[in-house]
């Protein structure tokens, strides 16, 4: 028999604690909805490598809200770029800082 390994929990961890803090409540919804998605790629172990796509967003955001809104969030220090992607080679890979949002 063989045994699934669980490689994180099947939802997005958001504590009260960085709900209700300050430097959250300056996050705008673009940010606030682009920052979910890509702690949503967040396994536990992959810190620094997590890829985020465009595509994961196709349909409810121009691909120039996502921009700007992964700028504001790199700006505003909840995230930082790792490794700077490509058209249809490499995607960018990102870092949680967990300055103002705890990661386990």
């Amino acid at each position: 028999m063989s045994r699934k390994v669980r490689k994180g929990p099947p939802f997005v961890m958001l504590e009260k604690e960085t709900l209700h803090s300050l430097e959250c409540k300056v996050l705008t919804n673009t940010e606030f909805r682009v920052y979910a998605y890509i702690k949503k790629n967040y396994n536990g172990s992959n810190n620094g490598e997590i890829s985020f796509k465009y595509t994961e967003l196709k349909g409810a955001m121009a691909p120039a809200t996502i921009s700007s809104a992964l700028k504001g969030l790199q700006g505003k220090g909840w995230i930082e770029k790792t490794q700077h992607g490509g058209l249809y080679r490499y995607y960018c890979l990102y870092k949680l800082t967990g300055k103002y949002d705890r990661i386990r």
